[in-house]
């Protein structure tokens, strides 16, 4: 008997996405239908205060795998990636930026190395080929990204060369106890994720894509960059607390 189980959950945290959303929702409807997959695609809506729920509304006409979740207020991009995750019911789920950065077509990367059964969850990166980088960010957002990766190395430990690419997919049965445990809401949640993905003894590939930067990305390199530091401190605090040790 074949099971109804969707094979992949695709996850979109979007917070006034009226304008890049229905483009990417079109171009993901025309992947899933091109890869033959069983899929649902989630749009958590972040408290949005323009017609990003609309257009999932309206996008849902002739997409019935899309979903639209609400989180009632604006909580923050990492609170609406554990939101969809938890949400999920795929073999496999994927969460990736509203205007896709990354094309999903680069899932197809993701896929295969965890169908193989090698790894338990599959990162995108920007850092393993920057040659890979179709449009690049502003000097000061690309230094600014290489130093704070190279900040999370030292204070949480892990070995991965890009922690923010906005592209990551994880077998989701073995998985769904690191966003059970999730703690951070706003962009620095990554670190946070990957840190008890190792914690848990889940293996991570890191997998060069292609990324094209889009000129209007929400990010304040200066503001967020604060932010995302105060929230890498927290969660080593956590650590060391001995706070990821149980389920919330």
């Amino acid at each position: 008997m074949t099971s109804s189980r969707p094979e992949l959950s695709i996850v979109i945290p979007a917070f006034n996405e009226e304008r890049r959303l229905a483009r990417s929702l079109e171009l993901i409807r025309a992947f899933i239908a091109s890869r033959h997959i069983r899929a649902e695609v989630l749009v958590v809506d972040d408290g949005s205060t323009d017609d990003t729920a609309k257009v999932v509304e309206r996008s849902q006409v002739h997409f019935p795998e899309l979903q639209l979740v609400s989180n009632g207020r604006n909580r923050g991009k990492g609170f609406s990636v554990r939101h969809g995750m938890l949400t999920a019911k795929g073999e496999i789920g994927l969460f990736t930026d509203a205007d896709l950065s990354a094309p999903i077509e680069e899932a197809d990367k993701l896929l295969a190395v965890l169908r193989e059964g090698a790894f338990d969850g599959a990162i995108g990166s920007r850092a393993i080929n920057r040659g890979m980088i179709d449009v690049h960010q502003s000097l000061s957002r690309e230094l600014a990204g290489q130093v704070y990766n190279g900040i999370v190395r030292c204070i949480a430990g892990l070995p991965f060369r890009d922690t923010q690419c906005g592209f990551k997919a994880f077998c989701l049965d073995k998985a769904r106890e690191i966003f059970e445990q999730q703690r951070t809401h706003g962009f620095g949640f990554d670190p946070e994720i990957l840190l008890l993905a190792q914690k848990k003894g889940l293996r991570i590939a890191e997998i060069p894509v292609h990324w094209a930067h889009d000129p209007a990305s929400k990010v304040n390199v200066v503001l967020d960059s604060v932010r995302m530091l105060r929230d890498l401190i927290a969660i080593r605090w956590n650590d060391l607390l001995g706070r990821y040790s149980s389920p919330r």
